[in-house]
């Protein structure tokens, strides 16, 4: 059972070394207690110990954004991915259930095949076509059938502060190599960890924490920053940014080459299409999702 009305919210975040879970420590700070867990203490292919550590925290709001994100790895260790990325979830869904706390979980848009020609919208059929994804429908799933109330928060191509990612590769790489060559063929829209953490705080705060329960809005949501591009115009953003900053480069912004995802092949297949309708998201907890360029350019700010 939970803790008595009026005292402090505790939050239990796992992954808390990752890119959002950095994050979510820092915009979860403000409502209460965060309990923030990396790999070490809270190992997710050991469903006893987490069922352990939930009973031990008795949180308000589990956040759950630890997960197996090796993509090409995921290919050959599906084991581990399905572990990390499906029954682990599970087990948080269902001492979610037994405790009467929300659950918060972050998927993806690979849970999606790529082939839509327009946004793709919470209720659209998946059809994962990675070990990856696969292992994210897999947690979705097991988050459906506990019963949980439980907030699924679906994004793409995710870049933060802490941690490493394309933006981070893209700098570095645009400093050492005379040449750059990045797929143009994949859409999506770049949001950054921030963000997330922030959207998710909000929503916490406002319909949870300071709401009334039995009515909240649970459910599969789409969450990524407005606006889109493909690999190529982020890259390309991310230098004419660097640039201006001051940062010297060996490729000109307008030299990076533009290839198409076959030229570039890799163990798992990726969404030509990640790009993810946010209507329902924003309609239903009145959240505004600035457009991917601010988010990207504050990220540099901190980087650089």
């Amino acid at each position: 059972m939970l803790r008595k009305s009026g005292s402090i919210p505790k939050f239990l975040v796992t992954g808390s070394n990752g890119q959002v879970g950095f994050e979510l420590r820092r915009s979860l700070a403000p409502l209460g207690e965060v309990i923030a867990l990396d790999r070490a203490a809270c190992d997710l292919t050991q469903p006893d110990m987490l069922r352990q550590l939930v009973r031990e925290c008795l949180p308000d709001v589990i956040v759950n954004p630890a997960a197996y994100t090796a993509v090409d790895k995921a290919e050959s260790d599906a084991d581990t991915a399905f572990a990390v990325n499906g029954t682990a979830v599970g087990v948080l869904a269902e001492e979610a259930r037994a405790l009467g706390c929300l659950l918060v979980h972050y998927s993806t848009d690979y849970v999606f095949d790529g082939t839509k020609d327009g946004l793709y919208v919470e209720t659209d059929a998946t059809s994962p076509r990675s070990v990856y994804g696969k292992s994210k429908l897999a947690g979705e799933e097991a988050i459906a059938v506990s019963g949980a109330t439980a907030l699924v928060l679906r994004t793409c191509w995710i870049a933060g502060a802490h941690g490493g990612n394309f933006a981070k590769t893209i700098l570095k790489l645009g400093r050492e190599r005379d040449c750059l060559h990045v797929v143009a063929d994949q859409f999506g829209a770049p949001t950054s960890a921030a963000l997330i953490a922030d959207v998710t705080a909000q929503i916490v705060a406002r319909s949870w924490l300071a709401a009334d329960r039995s009515v909240f809005p649970g459910g599969t949501y789409h969450l990524a920053a407005g606006g889109e591009t493909t690999w190529h115009g982020y890259a390309t953003e991310l230098l004419h940014y660097a640039a201006a900053r001051g940062v010297e480069l060996k490729v000109a912004p307008e030299a990076i080459a533009a290839i198409l995802t076959a030229e570039y092949p890799l163990p798992a297949p990726r969404p030509a299409n990640s790009r993810l309708d946010t209507s329902k998201l924003r309609g239903t907890f009145g959240i505004h999702l600035p457009n991917w360029r601010q988010g990207i350019h504050f990220l540099l700010d901190q980087i650089l």
